[in-house]
């Protein structure tokens, strides 16, 4: 198993972990009032924030490691990948209706989670690149 060495993979996964939990704090805390404004339901936006509270622990933790196993980094590019694509898939589908702003909100969160996803798969090749 490769472990993968770099202060940029760290600080992406440092700020993929922090904005996770700010967004699980939110969407947990605030998923009331949210659903008026973002048009969401309630209990979407708790199980959104829910699920993302164990994701940003097991990411905060990787990236506080000193290196980072290679298949725990995937891990975490294709939990991001499949959220991206769940959240096209949420506004496609027509079980919710957003609000313009609600839409804005997935969609930005979307593509702020694809960035986070390019980021982290550039830096596990070029470390895997790197040390081979």
């Amino acid at each position: 198993m490769s472990a993968i060495r770099s202060i940029s993979l760290r600080q992406v996964l440092l700020a993929d972990a922090a904005t996770s939990a700010a967004c699980a704090l939110l969407m947990l805390a605030a998923a009331g009032p949210l659903e008026g404004l973002l048009g969401l339901p309630a209990g979407l936006l708790r199980a959104a924030g829910a699920i993302l509270v164990p994701f940003a622990a097991f990411v905060g933790v990787l990236a506080l490691r000193e290196s980072q196993p290679a298949p725990a980094v995937w891990v975490v590019v294709a939990a991001n990948a499949v959220w991206v694509v769940d959240s096209v898939l949420l506004l496609l589908s027509g079980w919710v209706h957003p609000t313009p702003l609600g839409t804005a909100f997935v969609i930005a969160q979307a593509l702020a989670v694809a960035i986070f996803a390019e980021l982290q798969f550039i830096g596990v090749r070029r470390s895997s690149a790197a040390a081979a």
